[in-house]
C-alpha cells in the first residue's frame, strides 16, 4: 500500500543544496539573484543548507533539462568536487525534466519550487484541517510525478522532499492517489463547511484580516493588536494556520485574523487547498496589507499580495497599507552615499519621528488611501495604526449596529477562536 506522503525532514544531518535559477531574456540578472536569494532562505526554512549558486542566461528554460548542456556540466563538476544532498530549482519542473535531471544525477534529490514549498507548509501546519490541506496539495503535485517517484523505490531515502510514496505498480499508484484524492477533498469539504459555519457565527462582527508576503511581520503585529500569543519567527511562512482574535476599541469589537503568507510563485495546487483558509480574507470587511520596507523587493511583493487578492477575488476591499520594520528601512545607499558636495560620506541617522515624516512625504504615502508607517517589533506608530484602523471598523460597524450607542472605554482585547 501507497504510505501517507510527507516530505518533511528527518536526517540527523543538515543537508545541502545547489540552486539553480534561469534568467530570461526579460528579466535582468539582478532580479535573478534576488529570487535565488529567496530561494535560498526557502531552503533555510526547511533546514537544508546552500553550499553554490548557479545562474544561466537563456532565452526560456531549457525544456529537457531546464539549463543547457554547458551549465549541466558546470554543475556536475561542483557536485562531484563537493558533494551535496539535492539540487533545487527555481522553478517548477515538468515530469520529463525531472525524470531526465534524476537520471544524470543519479541519486541527488531534484527539488523545484513548489516542492520545496510544499514541505515548509507541511512543517507548519498544526491544525488537522491545515495539515489535510497541506496533503491534498502534495498529492495534487505528486500525481503526474508518480513515473519518476516509482523508479525510486528501490532508494528512497529520509530528507527534504523524499519521504513520499511507494508501490511496486504505477498504476496501482495512480489508482491509489486518486483514492486518496477523493478522500482528501470530501474530509476538506466537511472542515470547509465547519469553517462556513464558525463564519456565520461571527457574521455580525466587523471582520479584518492581515495579509502580506510571508515573513513581514503580521504575527508580531497580530501579537502587539490583539495582545495574544501569537507565533512569530523570522523564517518564511511561519504562519499557515488562520489566528483569530477578538479585539475591541472604545467599546466596539471587531475580530482580528492573521492568515498565511503570499510568495512569488504560490504553488496553484496550496491556493486550491487552502480555499477555506482564504475565505477569512475573501470574507473579511477590511484589509491590512503588511509590507516589508526594509526589503528592496518590497515593491514588487506588494504587486504579488495584489495579483493573489485579485486571484481570490479579494481586491475590492478598503485596505491600511502598513509599511513594516521602519527601524530597519534605510533611506540611502550606505555604500554610495555623497553628501551635498558630491563627496563620499557616512548618511545622517533618522529619528524614528523624522523618518516617518520623511515617508509620509515620500511616493510611498500615496500608494493607497490609508497608509501608516510602523516598527510592530519596536512597537512605533502602533497608535496611528489602531485609529486608521479603527476609524474604518467604526464606519463598518456602524452601518451592522446603527442604534449602537458609544461608549468610550479605552483600547482592549479579548481572545476569540483560533
Amino acid at each position: 500500500m501507497i504510505e501517507k506522503h510527507k516530505m518533511i525532514s528527518t536526517a540527523a544531518v543538515q543537508e545541502t543544496a545547489v540552486l539553480v535559477a534561469v534568467s530570461p531574456k526579460n528579466q535582468s540578472i539582478e532580479k535573478t539573484r534576488e529570487y535565488l536569494d529567496e530561494l535560498e532562505f526557502l531552503a533555510e526554512t526547511s533546514g537544508v543548507k546552500t553550499q553554490q549558486k548557479f545562474i544561466q542566461n537563456l532565452e526560456r528554460p531549457d525544456i529537457r533539462t531546464y539549463v543547457g548542456k554547458g551549465k549541466l556540466e558546470e554543475i556536475t563538476t561542483f557536485i562531484n568536487a563537493e558533494p551535496v544532498d539535492m539540487i533545487i530549482f527555481d522553478d517548477d519542473l515538468s515530469p520529463s525534466q525531472v525524470r531526465n535531471l534524476e537520471g544524470h544525477f543519479k541519486d541527488i534529490k531534484v527539488l523545484d519550487r513548489s516542492l520545496l514549498i510544499l514541505n515548509i507548509f507541511a512543517m507548519r501546519a498544526q491544525t488537522a484541517q491545515a495539515k489535510t490541506q497541506v496533503e491534498l496539495a502534495q498529492y495534487q503535485y505528486m500525481y503526474p510525478r508518480l513515473t519518476r517517484m516509482w523508479t525510486h523505490l528501490s532508494r528512497i531515502k529520509a530528507g527534504v522532499g523524499m519521504r513520499g510514496p511507494g508501490e511496486k505498480e504505477l498504476e496501482t499508484d495512480r489508482r491509489i492517489v486518486q483514492d486518496r484524492i477523493s478522500f482528501l477533498k470530501d474530509k476538506l469539504e466537511k472542515y470547509d463547511k465547519q469553517s462556513v459555519t464558525r463564519r456565520k457565527e461571527r457574521s455580525r462582527l466587523v471582520r479584518v484580516a492581515l495579509v502580506g508576503y510571508t515573513n513581514v511581520g503580521k504575527s508580531t503585529l497580530m501579537r502587539r493588536l490583539a495582545k495574544a500569543d501569537v507565533f512569530a519567527e523570522n523564517k518564511l511562512f511561519a504562519t499557515v494556520d488562520s489566528t483569530v482574535r477578538k479585539v475591541t476599541i472604545e467599546n466596539i469589537p471587531f475580530l482580528l485574523t492573521d492568515t498565511v503568507g503570499f510568495i512569488r510563485k504560490l504553488p496553484t495546487t496550496l491556493i486550491e487547498s487552502f480555499k477555506s483558509t482564504l475565505d477569512e480574507v475573501r470574507e473579511a470587511d477590511i484589509l491590512i496589507h503588511v509590507v516589508d520596507i526594509s526589503n528592496p523587493a518590497f515593491e514588487e511583493q506588494i504587486e504579488v499580495v495584489n495579483s493573489t487578492l485579485a486571484e481570490i477575488g479579494a481586491s475590492d476591499k478598503p485596505v491600511v497599507l502598513v509599511f513594516n520594520k521602519i527601524d530597519n528601512y534605510k533611506p540611502y545607499d550606505e555604500d554610495n552615499y555623497l553628501d551635498e558636495e558630491g563627496l563620499d560620506s557616512t548618511p545622517p541617522q533618522l529619528s524614528i519621528e523624522a523618518l516617518t515624516e520623511q515617508l509620509k512625504r515620500s511616493y510611498m504615502a500615496q500608494k493607497a488611501e490609508h497608509t501608516v508607517f510602523i516598527s510592530a517589533e519596536m512597537k512605533e506608530n502602533l497608535d496611528e495604526l489602531r485609529d486608521t484602523v479603527f476609524k474604518l471598523v467604526k464606519a463598518k460597524h456602524f452601518t451592522i449596529y446603527p442604534n449602537w450607542v458609544e461608549v468610550p472605554s479605552g483600547f482592549g482585547e479579548e481572545e476569540g477562536e483560533g
